[in-house]
């Protein structure tokens, strides 16, 4: 099991390069086996090319390395205190893709414009506050898993696979590291569609909401039937 998803881990990091949602290193994919509670993450700073299978890092999920020779990513302690507290993910996904970057760097949700959106996302991309300096000087990459979860507080993480760190870049999650990356490209694309049209109408007038409901439903919902069984 742990090397099954070792190689889906590497895969998914790799995915992120092809996907051109990361430069150089600037990104990180990880994924859990909830039966042992072993975290799998790329190593920090080593070229997506590079990467191989026995590269992977492995841990628990308090951050004590179980495997591996090279130091994990060091946004880990971002990946561990979101599953931690995210019950029900597989996968994370962090970038520092241009449009999705441009609205966190701006501290703006991403507000639901379009089916393209409704089809993933349950209305707009939440945004986190920022940082204080306390939390920055100590414990910083804890303190963003922090903030994450403190911004969702009165949102289902479920219906809102997806998050903007103010000031920073966007994390995505999912059922296991492929979907994690997936929500990253579909974010991705959002993010460039949402700030388009906010350049053409002047405004940021949400989906009317059942549109939003339809949508995001017919694909999410309990009687859902989009795609097949």
């Amino acid at each position: 099991m742990l090397d099954d998803l070792k190689r889906d881990v590497l895969l998914a990091n790799q995915e992120l390069q092809r996907q051109k949602l990361v430069i150089y290193t600037w990104g990180n994919v990880s994924g859990i086996d909830r039966a042992s509670g072993l975290v799998v993450i790329k190593p920090s700073g080593v070229a997506y090319d590079d990467l191989t299978v026995e590269d992977m890092v492995v841990l628990d999920l308090e951050g004590n390395v179980v495997e591996g020779d090279l130091r994990p990513s060091s946004d880990t302690p971002t990946h561990l205190e979101l599953y931690r507290r995210f019950k029900d993910i597989g996968g994370v996904a962090h970038t520092h893709s241009l449009w999705a970057t441009v609205w966190a760097q701006a501290c703006q949700e991403i507000p639901c414009r379009g089916t393209t959106h409704a089809d993933y996302f349950y209305g707009s991309i939440p945004c986190t506050r920022p940082l204080t300096p306390g939390e920055v000087a100590r414990d910083y990459e804890l303190n963003t898993g922090k903030v994450i979860v403190e911004r969702f507080q009165t949102i289902k993480y479920q219906e809102m696979p997806a998050v903007l760190v103010a000031e920073h870049a966007p994390f995505t999650w999912g059922k296991d590291p492929g979907e994690a990356v997936h929500n990253s490209v579909v974010l991705e694309q959002v993010a460039q569609m949402a700030f388009l049209t906010r350049q053409l109408s002047g405004d940021d007038r949400p989906i009317s909401r059942h549109v939003l409901e339809k949508h995001y439903l017919r694909k999410h919902g309990p009687d859902a039937y989009y795609g097949q069984s």
